[in-house]
C-alpha cells in the first residue's frame, strides 16, 4: 500500500508503522558478534605462537581494537534493543576485554599511565588476572546455554590462566615464558576454531538454512 492508497481516518497506521521489530525479522546479532570475536581470536593467537615475533604484543591491536572491539561492542547494542539480555552481557563483557587488551597495549608502549618500566610486568599480571575472574564468572553463569557456547568460555579462561602463568614465570631478564605463551596461543585458535562453528550455525539459520548442533546444556 502506497501513502496515497492509506485510509485518511486511521490514525493508528503511523504508530504501528514506527513500532520496534521484534522477533525473527529483527535479525541475528550474534553474526556480527562472533565474527568479530573470530578476527580478534585468530589475531591474537597467531601472534601468540609466533607469526611476529615473540614479544610484539601490539601486532593485532588494529584488528582487536577496530574490528573486535568495535563490532562486539555494536552487536551488545543491538542485543539490548531486542531484548536479549544473556547474550548482550556475553558481547559486553568479550567487547570490553579486547578493548582493554588494546588500552593496555597502547597505554604501556605510550606511557600513557605513567607506569614505569619495572612495573610493567606486573601490570600485565593484574590484567589477566582481572580478567580471568569476569570470564570464569560469565562461564558459571551461561551454564544453561548449549555447552558449545560452554566449550568455548572454559578455553578462554584456559588460555588466560596459561598466559597468567606465563608473565608469572619469567627468567632472569624478566621476560615471560616463551612456551607458555605460545601454549596460550594454540588455546586461543582452538576457541576460534569453535567460534567458527558457532558462526556457521548461525549464518545457516540467518540465511534460512538449519542451524547446527550446539550440544545440549551442562545445566538445567
Amino acid at each position: 500500500m502506497t501513502a496515497l492508497d492509506a485510509n485518511p481516518d486511521d490514525t493508528a497506521a503511523p504508530e504501528a508503522a514506527a513500532a520496534p521489530v521484534v522477533g525473527p525479522m529483527a535479525g541475528d546479532p550474534s553474526m556480527l558478534g562472533l565474527a568479530s570475536f573470530i578476527a580478534g581470536s585468530v589475531a591474537l593467537g597467531l601472534g601468540l605462537v609466533g607469526v611476529v615475533p615473540f614479544g610484539v604484543l601490539g601486532a593485532p591491536v588494529a584488528i582487536i581494537l577496530a574490528a573486535t572491539a568495535l563490532g562486539l561492542l555494536m552487536a551488545t547494542v543491538w542485543c539490548a534493543v531486542l531484548g536479549q539480555s544473556a547474550v548482550a552481557a556475553v558481547f559486553g563483557i568479550f567487547g570490553t576485554f579486547w578493548l582493554s587488551y588494546a588500552v593496555l597495549v597502547l597505554g604501556l608502549d605510550h606511557n600513557w599511565f605513567a607506569i614505569p618500566p619495572t612495573a610493567a610486568l606486573a601490570t600485565v599480571k593484574l590484567f589477566l588476572a582481572t580478567w580471568l575472574v569476569i570470564i570464569i564468572m560469565l562461564t558459571l553463569a551461561t551454564l544453561r546455554l548449549p555447552s558449545a557456547f560452554t566449550a568455548v568460555f572454559a578455553l578462554v579462561d584456559l588460555a588466560l590462566l596459561l598466559l597468567l602463568i606465563g608473565f608469572a614465570d619469567t627468567s632472569a631478564a624478566g621476560a615471560p615464558s616463551s612456551g607458555l605463551l605460545k601454549t596460550a596461543g594454540y588455546v586461543v585458535l582452538v576457541f576460534a576454531a569453535l567460534g567458527m562453528s558457532l558462526f556457521a550455525g548461525a549464518a545457516s539459520a540467518g540465511t534460512g538454512g538449519k542451524g547446527l548442533p550446539l550440544g545440549k546444556p551442562l545445566m538445567h
